[in-house]
């Protein structure tokens, strides 16, 4: 499967953003996508995720309450809406998908095959 993450760009504090994963060439039905981040000089780490099929999603602790993740299933697209935005959330942020994540390694970025190109979000103060 291939993946393209857009809707990146610059926001003040407090502002919202969503972006948008495209996916292609194969079916998400049975699928774990996830969305993960890398700030400069940090390792990549886990913000959110969702089992394609049944909708069970999964948070990390700095993001619960603020984003959500979502998908369109006729379109094949994953969305990561973020609001209240703050500076921490400066990062690149990608999108993944993988077919054998079991609940215990969903968080784990080793864990997924299919990675997109990134797209930059800042943060301003």
């Amino acid at each position: 499967v291939q993946l393209q993450a857009s809707g990146g760009g610059l926001v003040q504090t407090g502002g919202s953003l969503r972006l948008s994963c495209a996916a292609s060439g194969r079916a998400l039905s049975g699928s774990v996508m996830g969305w993960f981040r890398q700030a400069p000089g940090k390792e990549r780490e886990f913000v959110a995720a969702m089992r394609w099929s049944g909708g069970s999603t999964y948070y990390a602790d700095s993001v619960k309450g603020r984003f959500t993740i979502s998908r369109d299933n006729a379109k094949n697209l994953v969305y990561l809406q973020m609001n209240s935005l703050k500076p921490e959330d400066t990062a690149v942020y990608y999108c993944a998908a993988d077919y054998r994540l079991i609940t215990s390694t969903i968080r784990n970025n080793y864990a997924y095959d299919y990675w997109g190109l990134g797209t930059l979000v800042t943060v301003s103060s």
